[in-house]
């Protein structure tokens, strides 16, 4: 019988990684993001999402519920990024940036969980966050650790579940593109980071995971 994995931030580098991942490995896969037409191709199914859209990300779980009878595999690989000093940044961006990295992940599984299988693998996408409090990166460096405090009092009360934050270091992704910092030589490809993920998934990996 196949496995099924939800993605959320499934059209972004890493989260499309995952699914072109766990397409070859014979999964059945669902991607959900701003927009899906990037991975129609690798996704048995894909919604598309505003993550700040509470109503939205809801509904989106009752059609997924249409779908499939439970989750084994749940991600989120959704965030954003700004880079700007706390004096100069607009209210709106961020509120922006905590939306794509942790109230959208509160949301996200919040209306999943009546999805999830029993002993299902929860994964959040987060960062070494205490390496980034730096000038300008006030709204992400807040945003990913609070991912990791929500995320451990998330395992105390699902207990029965596995939950898991890897946290990678520098990752070729877009999100250089709006930062003024140059991407390190070593940077990891989404797609090493990818199976990284699906290993932590096969071990049955709790709590932190470095990947620096």
């Amino acid at each position: 019988m196949k496995k099924n994995a939800v993605v959320f931030g499934g059209t972004g580098e890493i989260g499309s990684a995952i699914l072109k991942k766990l397409d070859k490995k014979d999964w059945r896969t669902i991607a959900v993001g701003r927009d899906t037409s990037s991975v129609t191709d690798i996704a048995d199914y894909s919604f598309e999402v505003s993550f700040e859209d509470a109503a939205r990300i809801e509904q989106t779980a009752y059609l997924i519920s249409l779908e499939v009878e439970q989750i084994d595999l749940w991600v989120y690989a959704a965030g954003d990024i700004i880079s700007a000093r706390i004096s100069e940044m607009k209210p709106g961006e961020w509120d922006r940036v905590l939306a794509a990295n942790l109230t959208g992940a509160f949301y996200a599984v919040h209306y999943s969980l009546p999805l999830l299988a029993e002993n299902a693998h929860i994964i959040f996408i987060g960062a070494v966050s205490e390496r980034l409090q730096l000038p300008g990166l006030s709204a992400y460096a807040a945003a990913k650790s609070g991912l990791e405090a929500f995320a451990t009092a998330l395992k105390k009360e699902q207990r029965k579940k596995l939950v898991t934050v890897v946290r990678p270091g520098a990752v070729r992704t877009s999100f250089w593109d709006k930062v003024p910092m140059k991407l390190p030589s070593d940077a990891a490809s989404p797609e090493k980071v990818a199976e990284k993920i699906i290993q932590a998934y096969q071990e049955g990996h709790q709590g932190h995971l470095d990947l620096i």
